[in-house]
């Protein structure tokens, strides 16, 4: 046991180099001093961990690093555990006789790999044995259940999802609008790799040659750790079947009675993998716009995906560039903590954002405007207008700029990057 926390804990020795920022970092500095349990959820590979070692390099500038334990749970040493949440008691009882220290910070990955965690947690939070407890998990159901109603009130939750564009500018040192505008040409082929590849950070930094066989593990592991195992599916090939199914075709509508009749699987089969893979937070579900939530329930929904470089597994590249487009429009929202909706009342609009104070955004995706869509993306947000005057009216392009009716058209690197 010795050798794996050592192994897990470089910072005893020297603090963690190579790692990029994130935003979400800031936020957890300003929740520091709040003794709630911290909690940082999102899809596998996302950079929780990451985040988990920029907290720790920020600790130990002003604290003992070993006094700062940190444990990946789902280290193949620890399956002996995973039935037996008690024995991560035996785990900090070596460490602190390794270190001759008192643990302070309690640092746990992927913690939904042992089972019953949660009481554990709430044991030793309770009778405040740590500062401050930090804890990473890549499936939604974490805070569902036995969790929630054990640990209500006492933690903080925060997402971390793949690169956002605002982060891979930062990462090639573009910092300032002028610089964006005058980096043009670095900007669009940051643009087109998260277009063709998505933005997970150990894609970012891998050869071309490699990104898309490096995406298709993080598929399969989401697939069979995250799904198949964490929720006991027997139909494997049926529950992969839909998953495919929906990936290829993002951004339209389905029922789940369509999904079943897809795959040949009953409506409910089809409404539980669908569920487990949002849990996973692999695929995401848009409801249609209604104040009415009875109307949004009963209405067909559109499939997007986390990171684009899960749909080009299943479909070319070149002869999809708008629905691209459309899905990464998707993402960046999400990780700008947006809430979205579609709309499809006799005209499609592909975004409607719910603002914190009930007002409305919205937005249409185009990778190009021509003669031919420009009628029918326009006039999509003129009738928008007639029922909802107030709504503020946005094209998002791939790389297009100008103003049209009144309605903007503005390039996708402009509305997601840096704001002058």
């Amino acid at each position: 046991m010795e050798k794996i926390l050592i192994s897990h804990n470089r910072h005893w020795e020297k603090p963690y180099l190579g790692l990029y920022p994130r935003q979400v970092f800031q936020k957890l500095i300003r929740q520091l001093s709040a003794r709630h349990i911290q909690i940082l959820q999102g899809i596998r590979r996302s950079g929780k961990s990451t985040v988990f070692k920029l907290m720790i390099n920020h600790l130990t500038a002003s604290e003992d690093p070993m006094e700062i334990l940190y444990l990946n749970l789902e280290d193949p040493f620890f399956i002996k555990f995973s039935h037996s949440p008690e024995k991560i008691y035996e785990v900090i009882d070596t460490a602190r006789k390794l270190t001759g220290k008192n643990i302070r910070y309690l640092f746990l990955d992927e913690v939904q790999a042992i089972d019953g965690w949660e009481k554990y947690v709430k044991a030793v939070y309770d009778n405040e044995v740590f500062e401050k407890i930090f804890i990473t998990g890549s499936n939604a159901a974490l805070l569902n259940g036995e969790f929630a109603t054990l640990l209500t009130g006492r933690y903080l939750s925060s997402m971390v999802y793949p690169l956002s564009l605002s982060e891979l500018l930062a990462i090639k040192n573009i910092t300032t609008y002028v610089q964006m505008v005058r980096r043009k040409s670095d900007v669009l082929a940051l643009l087109d790799a998260m277009l063709r590849y998505g933005s997970f950070v150990e894609v970012f930094d891998s050869d071309e040659d490699l990104k898309r066989d490096i995406v298709s593990t993080y598929y399969d592991s989401i697939l069979l750790k995250d799904c198949v195992s964490n929720n006991h599916i027997r139909d494997i090939k049926s529950f992969k079947e839909l998953s495919y199914y929906l990936i290829s075709n993002i951004t339209a509508t389905y029922s789940y009675s369509s999904l079943g009749k897809a795959v040949g699987i009953h409506d409910q089969s089809a409404r539980e993998f669908v569920q487990y893979l949002q849990q996973a937070w692999l695929l995401f579900e848009l409801r249609l716009f209604s104040w009415s939530v009875k109307e949004q329930q009963n209405n067909r929904k559109k499939p997007y995906v986390m990171d684009n470089g899960f749909i080009n597994l299943s479909f070319a590249f070149s002869s999809n560039s708008g629905r691209l487009l459309e899905n990464l429009v998707f993402s960046e929202l999400c990780k700008a903590g947006k809430e979205l909706y579609y709309y499809n009342k006799g005209f499609e609009c592909d975004f409607i954002i719910k603002n914190a104070d009930h007002s409305l955004a919205a937005l249409q995706v185009c990778h190009e405007l021509t003669d031919r869509n420009e009628k029918r993306e326009v006039g999509s947000l003129k009738k928008i207008d007639a029922q909802y005057p107030t709504v503020s009216k946005t094209i998002i392009t791939y790389n297009q700029e100008t103003t049209i009716d009144g309605i903007d058209v503005i390039p996708f690197w402009k509305f997601f990057g840096i704001q002058p």
